[in-house]
Protein backbone atom coordinates (compact mmCIF):
# COMPACT_ATOMS: atom_id res chain seq x y z
CA UNK A 1 0.00 0.00 0.00
CA UNK A 2 1.57 3.23 -1.08
CA UNK A 3 1.22 6.54 0.73
CA UNK A 4 0.96 9.98 -0.78
CA UNK A 5 3.02 12.70 0.87
CA UNK A 6 1.26 16.05 0.77
CA UNK A 7 3.28 19.24 0.57
CA UNK A 8 2.24 22.83 0.99
CA UNK A 9 1.40 24.58 -2.26
CA UNK A 10 3.88 27.28 -3.25
CA UNK A 11 2.94 30.79 -2.23
CA UNK A 12 1.64 33.10 -4.92
CA UNK A 13 3.59 36.23 -5.79
CA UNK A 14 0.93 38.36 -4.14
CA UNK A 15 1.12 36.28 -0.95
CA UNK A 16 4.90 36.62 -0.87
CA UNK A 17 4.62 40.38 -1.28
CA UNK A 18 2.08 40.53 1.55
CA UNK A 19 4.39 38.49 3.75
CA UNK A 20 7.37 40.78 3.06
CA UNK A 21 5.31 43.92 3.56
CA UNK A 22 3.88 42.66 6.86
CA UNK A 23 7.30 41.63 8.16
CA UNK A 24 8.89 44.95 7.22
CA UNK A 25 6.15 47.02 8.83
CA UNK A 26 5.95 44.81 11.92
CA UNK A 27 9.68 45.41 12.43
CA UNK A 28 9.17 49.16 11.98
CA UNK A 29 6.41 49.20 14.58
CA UNK A 30 8.47 47.12 17.02
CA UNK A 31 11.37 49.56 16.73
CA UNK A 32 9.21 52.66 17.28
CA UNK A 33 8.62 54.13 20.72
CA UNK A 34 5.01 55.26 21.12
CA UNK A 35 6.26 58.67 22.32
CA UNK A 36 7.87 59.19 18.91
CA UNK A 37 4.61 58.86 16.95
CA UNK A 38 3.46 62.37 16.03
CA UNK A 39 -0.32 62.39 15.58
CA UNK A 40 -1.05 66.12 15.65
CA UNK A 41 2.09 67.04 13.73
CA UNK A 42 1.01 64.68 10.97
CA UNK A 43 -1.60 67.31 10.06
CA UNK A 44 -0.47 70.49 11.80
CA UNK A 45 3.30 70.65 11.15
CA UNK A 46 4.22 73.34 8.59
CA UNK A 47 5.55 70.68 6.20
CA UNK A 48 2.47 68.42 6.43
CA UNK A 49 1.25 69.85 3.14
CA UNK A 50 -0.69 66.88 1.82
CA UNK A 51 -2.69 66.21 4.97
CA UNK A 52 -3.49 69.89 5.46
CA UNK A 53 -4.89 69.98 1.94
CA UNK A 54 -6.87 66.76 2.46
CA UNK A 55 -8.27 68.06 5.74
CA UNK A 56 -9.50 71.21 3.98
CA UNK A 57 -11.41 69.01 1.51
CA UNK A 58 -12.88 66.72 4.15
CA UNK A 59 -14.67 69.41 6.11
CA UNK A 60 -16.14 68.54 9.51
CA UNK A 61 -15.40 65.01 10.69
CA UNK A 62 -17.74 65.06 13.67
CA UNK A 63 -19.88 61.94 13.60
CA UNK A 64 -18.41 60.72 10.31
CA UNK A 65 -17.37 57.09 9.81
CA UNK A 66 -13.80 56.93 8.47
CA UNK A 67 -11.91 53.91 7.14
CA UNK A 68 -8.11 54.32 7.25
CA UNK A 69 -6.59 51.77 4.87
CA UNK A 70 -2.92 51.07 5.49
CA UNK A 71 -3.11 52.99 8.74
CA UNK A 72 0.49 52.29 9.79
CA UNK A 73 1.38 53.63 13.22
CA UNK A 74 -2.03 55.28 13.50
CA UNK A 75 -1.17 58.99 13.43
CA UNK A 76 -3.92 59.93 10.97
CA UNK A 77 -6.49 57.61 12.54
CA UNK A 78 -5.96 59.16 15.96
CA UNK A 79 -6.15 62.67 14.52
CA UNK A 80 -9.47 61.91 12.82
CA UNK A 81 -10.81 60.46 16.08
CA UNK A 82 -9.73 63.57 17.96
CA UNK A 83 -11.87 65.55 15.51
CA UNK A 84 -14.94 63.46 16.30
CA UNK A 85 -14.83 60.70 13.67
CA UNK A 86 -15.57 57.02 14.24
CA UNK A 87 -12.45 55.40 12.80
CA UNK A 88 -11.73 51.87 11.62
CA UNK A 89 -8.13 51.04 10.78
CA UNK A 90 -6.88 48.30 8.45
CA UNK A 91 -3.24 47.32 8.06
CA UNK A 92 -1.47 44.24 6.78
CA UNK A 93 0.98 44.26 9.72
CA UNK A 94 -0.42 43.06 13.08
CA UNK A 95 2.17 45.02 15.06
CA UNK A 96 1.22 48.21 13.24
CA UNK A 97 -2.42 47.72 14.23
CA UNK A 98 -1.40 47.09 17.84
CA UNK A 99 0.75 50.22 17.87
CA UNK A 100 -2.09 52.29 16.42
CA UNK A 101 -4.48 51.05 19.13
CA UNK A 102 -1.86 51.82 21.77
CA UNK A 103 -1.47 55.33 20.35
CA UNK A 104 -5.25 55.80 20.47
CA UNK A 105 -5.30 54.92 24.17
CA UNK A 106 -2.50 57.41 24.78
CA UNK A 107 -4.59 60.16 23.20
CA UNK A 108 -7.82 59.07 24.90
CA UNK A 109 -9.71 58.02 21.77
CA UNK A 110 -11.01 54.72 20.42
CA UNK A 111 -10.25 52.97 17.15
CA UNK A 112 -11.47 49.72 15.67
CA UNK A 113 -8.48 47.75 14.42
CA UNK A 114 -8.45 45.06 11.71
CA UNK A 115 -5.47 43.15 10.33
CA UNK A 116 -5.78 42.52 6.61
CA UNK A 117 -4.69 43.33 3.09
CA UNK A 118 -5.99 46.36 1.27
CA UNK A 119 -7.06 44.38 -1.81
CA UNK A 120 -9.59 42.23 0.11
CA UNK A 121 -11.16 44.28 2.88
CA UNK A 122 -13.25 42.10 5.16
CA UNK A 123 -15.69 44.90 5.86
CA UNK A 124 -19.41 45.53 5.28
CA UNK A 125 -20.68 47.23 2.15
CA UNK A 126 -21.53 50.95 2.11
CA UNK A 127 -20.43 51.49 5.72
CA UNK A 128 -18.14 54.53 5.58
CA UNK A 129 -18.47 58.21 4.77
CA UNK A 130 -14.75 58.56 4.03
CA UNK A 131 -11.94 56.24 3.00
CA UNK A 132 -8.46 57.62 3.66
CA UNK A 133 -5.42 55.95 2.08
CA UNK A 134 -2.06 57.54 2.88
CA UNK A 135 1.22 56.20 1.49
CA UNK A 136 -0.43 52.86 0.81
CA UNK A 137 -1.38 52.57 -2.86
CA UNK A 138 2.27 52.41 -3.90
CA UNK A 139 2.66 49.28 -1.73
CA UNK A 140 -0.24 47.50 -3.47
CA UNK A 141 0.25 45.45 -6.62
CA UNK A 142 -3.41 44.87 -7.53
CA UNK A 143 -4.60 48.46 -7.46
CA UNK A 144 -7.80 47.72 -9.35
CA UNK A 145 -8.87 45.43 -6.50
CA UNK A 146 -7.93 48.09 -3.97
CA UNK A 147 -10.08 50.73 -5.68
CA UNK A 148 -12.93 48.24 -6.00
CA UNK A 149 -12.74 47.47 -2.27
CA UNK A 150 -12.62 51.16 -1.39
CA UNK A 151 -15.68 51.84 -3.51
CA UNK A 152 -17.53 48.90 -1.99
CA UNK A 153 -16.83 50.09 1.55
CA UNK A 154 -18.01 53.65 0.88
CA UNK A 155 -21.57 54.82 1.29
CA UNK A 156 -23.17 56.21 -1.88
CA UNK A 157 -21.82 59.73 -2.22
CA UNK A 158 -18.90 58.94 0.09
CA UNK A 159 -15.42 60.27 -0.64
CA UNK A 160 -11.95 58.78 -0.80
CA UNK A 161 -8.74 60.72 -0.18
CA UNK A 162 -5.23 59.43 -0.82
CA UNK A 163 -1.67 60.56 -1.20
CA UNK A 164 1.35 58.68 -2.47
CA UNK A 165 4.71 59.34 -4.16
CA UNK A 166 4.94 59.85 -7.89
CA UNK A 167 7.40 58.03 -10.14
CA UNK A 168 8.93 60.87 -12.13
CA UNK A 169 11.14 63.10 -9.95
CA UNK A 170 14.87 62.32 -10.40
CA UNK A 171 15.82 63.62 -6.94
CA UNK A 172 13.26 61.37 -5.25
CA UNK A 173 14.27 58.42 -7.42
CA UNK A 174 17.88 58.90 -6.29
CA UNK A 175 16.67 59.10 -2.70
CA UNK A 176 14.79 55.80 -3.15
CA UNK A 177 17.92 54.09 -4.43
CA UNK A 178 19.81 55.30 -1.36
CA UNK A 179 17.09 54.62 1.24
CA UNK A 180 17.16 50.86 0.92
CA UNK A 181 16.72 50.14 4.63
CA UNK A 182 13.66 52.32 5.24
CA UNK A 183 11.42 51.24 2.37
CA UNK A 184 10.18 47.93 1.00
CA UNK A 185 11.53 46.25 -2.11
CA UNK A 186 8.07 45.76 -3.61
CA UNK A 187 6.79 49.33 -3.53
CA UNK A 188 6.09 51.11 -6.81
CA UNK A 189 5.38 54.88 -6.99
CA UNK A 190 2.27 56.04 -8.80
CA UNK A 191 2.06 57.05 -12.45
CA UNK A 192 -0.57 58.86 -14.48
CA UNK A 193 -2.06 55.46 -15.30
CA UNK A 194 -2.99 54.99 -11.63
CA UNK A 195 -4.99 58.21 -11.71
CA UNK A 196 -6.77 57.00 -14.83
CA UNK A 197 -7.47 53.71 -13.05
CA UNK A 198 -9.06 55.53 -10.10
CA UNK A 199 -11.32 57.35 -12.55
CA UNK A 200 -12.81 54.01 -13.57
CA UNK A 201 -14.10 53.43 -10.04
CA UNK A 202 -15.01 56.90 -8.76
CA UNK A 203 -16.73 60.04 -10.00
CA UNK A 204 -15.05 63.43 -10.19
CA UNK A 205 -11.54 62.13 -9.48
CA UNK A 206 -9.14 65.03 -9.08
CA UNK A 207 -5.49 65.30 -8.10
CA UNK A 208 -3.10 67.86 -6.70
CA UNK A 209 0.69 67.57 -6.56
CA UNK A 210 3.12 68.67 -3.82
CA UNK A 211 6.86 69.20 -3.36
CA UNK A 212 9.10 70.26 -6.25
CA UNK A 213 11.32 73.21 -5.27
CA UNK A 214 10.54 72.47 -1.61
CA UNK A 215 12.41 69.16 -2.00
CA UNK A 216 15.54 71.19 -1.24
CA UNK A 217 14.68 70.30 2.36
CA UNK A 218 15.73 66.71 1.57
CA UNK A 219 18.96 67.98 0.02
CA UNK A 220 19.61 69.95 3.22
CA UNK A 221 19.13 66.84 5.35
CA UNK A 222 21.73 64.99 3.32
CA UNK A 223 24.36 67.65 2.49
CA UNK A 224 24.17 70.05 5.42
CA UNK A 225 22.80 67.96 8.29
CA UNK A 226 24.73 64.85 7.23
CA UNK A 227 21.76 62.50 7.70
CA UNK A 228 21.88 59.53 5.34
CA UNK A 229 18.44 58.39 4.07
CA UNK A 230 18.93 55.07 5.87
CA UNK A 231 19.51 56.83 9.20
CA UNK A 232 16.15 58.60 9.36
CA UNK A 233 12.96 58.53 7.32
CA UNK A 234 12.97 61.94 5.69
CA UNK A 235 9.19 61.91 5.23
CA UNK A 236 8.84 61.54 9.01
CA UNK A 237 11.66 63.96 9.79
CA UNK A 238 9.80 66.82 8.10
CA UNK A 239 7.08 66.58 10.76
CA UNK A 240 9.57 67.61 13.44
CA UNK A 241 10.33 70.89 11.70
CA UNK A 242 8.96 74.15 13.13
CA UNK A 243 8.04 77.50 11.54
CA UNK A 244 11.32 78.85 12.90
CA UNK A 245 13.47 76.08 11.41
CA UNK A 246 11.67 76.38 8.06
CA UNK A 247 11.92 80.13 7.60
CA UNK A 248 14.27 79.69 4.63
CA UNK A 249 12.01 77.01 3.14
CA UNK A 250 8.68 78.84 3.12
CA UNK A 251 9.37 80.76 -0.15
CA UNK A 252 9.99 77.39 -1.83
CA UNK A 253 6.62 76.19 -0.61
CA UNK A 254 4.96 79.23 -2.17
CA UNK A 255 6.91 78.71 -5.39
CA UNK A 256 5.54 75.18 -5.54
CA UNK A 257 2.00 76.55 -5.40
CA UNK A 258 2.76 77.83 -8.91
CA UNK A 259 4.95 75.00 -10.21
CA UNK A 260 2.50 72.26 -9.24
CA UNK A 261 -0.18 73.83 -11.41
CA UNK A 262 1.88 73.75 -14.61
CA UNK A 263 0.66 70.88 -16.85
CA UNK A 264 4.00 69.11 -17.39
CA UNK A 265 6.06 70.37 -14.46
CA UNK A 266 3.51 69.12 -11.90
CA UNK A 267 4.48 65.50 -12.63
CA UNK A 268 7.95 66.17 -11.19
CA UNK A 269 6.38 66.50 -7.74
CA UNK A 270 7.21 64.14 -4.92
CA UNK A 271 3.62 63.34 -3.89
CA UNK A 272 0.17 63.36 -5.44
CA UNK A 273 -3.10 63.74 -3.55
CA UNK A 274 -6.14 62.13 -5.17
CA UNK A 275 -9.78 62.38 -4.21
CA UNK A 276 -13.07 61.23 -5.69
CA UNK A 277 -16.63 60.22 -4.92
CA UNK A 278 -18.60 57.00 -5.02
CA UNK A 279 -21.63 57.41 -7.30
CA UNK A 280 -24.86 58.06 -5.44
Amino acid sequence: MSSVRQTDAPMTTEALVHEREAAFHDAWASDTRIEEVLARECFEAPAALENQFILSLMGSLSGKSVLDVGAGLGESSVYFALRGARVTIVDIAPQMVETALHLARRYGVELQGIVGGAEDLNLPNAAYDIVYVANTIHHVRDRASLFEQMRRALKPGGMFFSYDPLAYNPVINLYRRMATSVRTEDESPLTRDDIKLAQRYFHCVQHREFWIASLLLFVKYYLKDGVHPNQDRYWKRILRETPQSLGWWMPLRYLDSVLTRLPLVRWLSWNVVMWGQKPR
